[in-house]
């Protein structure tokens, strides 16, 4: 199983078990992460894909460290001109491990399937005794 999700600006397929690096998130070393912007969800039978997010599924991580990234360098230049600058830049990211991929219960899903039907049942009932 796996799911694709939607975190800091950026899209990020993950599975049970993944090691996926973030950009800093604002959560304490050891604590549990809770991503709800769930944009698709696959097991070995069906895909679900929402529109934006899938209801219902959440995945849960596990912040293992906060770091930074190797230094890119950043270099300005302009041709004949004297003109050169270099810059480095580290981008801080958080480590984070998916420990669990939580589609919602079935019963919860028929719930909702029958809260979005029943409105509708009902107001053809009241259809149907205006035009009798």
């Amino acid at each position: 199983m796996y799911a694709i999700i939607e975190s800091c600006g950026k899209q990020y397929k993950v599975a049970e078990g993944d090691v996926v690096f973030f950009e800093k998130l604002d959560s304490e070393e050891g604590k549990k992460v809770t991503f709800d912007k769930v944009v698709l969800v696959s097991d070995d039978k069906k895909v679900e894909v929402g529109a934006p997010y899938v209801k219902g599924v959440k995945v849960e991580g596990k912040v293992v460290e906060h770091g930074k990234a190797k230094k890119i360098l950043v270099y300005k230049y302009k041709a004949k001109k004297n003109y050169r600058r270099t810059q480095g830049h580290r981008q801080p990211y958080t480590k984070v491990e998916i420990t669990k991929i939580s589609a919602g219960t079935k019963a919860s899903a028929e719930k909702a399937t029958e809260a979005t039907e029943a409105p509708a049942k009902k107001t053809t009932k009241k259809a149907a005794e205006a035009e009798a």
